[in-house]
């Protein structure tokens, strides 16, 4: 299992676009809809300079497929 470095929110919302998702829309600063083809859609409710941590991250990788590779 390979472990999840904290990391800042526009790290993991670059990796997120690379990976395939897109930004459907977004409100106000934080709150961006991503969306990608075979997924659910993701609410990403971070702001650029938040750290992200192990935990968080995991949650998002159930929902999203990112992976720590992708970081």
């Amino acid at each position: 299992m390979n472990r999840w470095p904290s990391t800042k929110a526009r790290q993991v919302l670059a990796a997120l676009l690379r990976i395939g998702w897109t930004i459907k829309r977004q409100s106000g600063t934080s709150h961006r809809i991503l969306a990608r083809p075979g997924w659910t859609n993701y609410v990403f409710a971070f702001h650029d300079r938040d750290e992200i941590g192990p935990r968080m991250l995991s949650r998002i990788a159930k929902r999203t497929g990112l992976t720590p590779d992708d970081l």
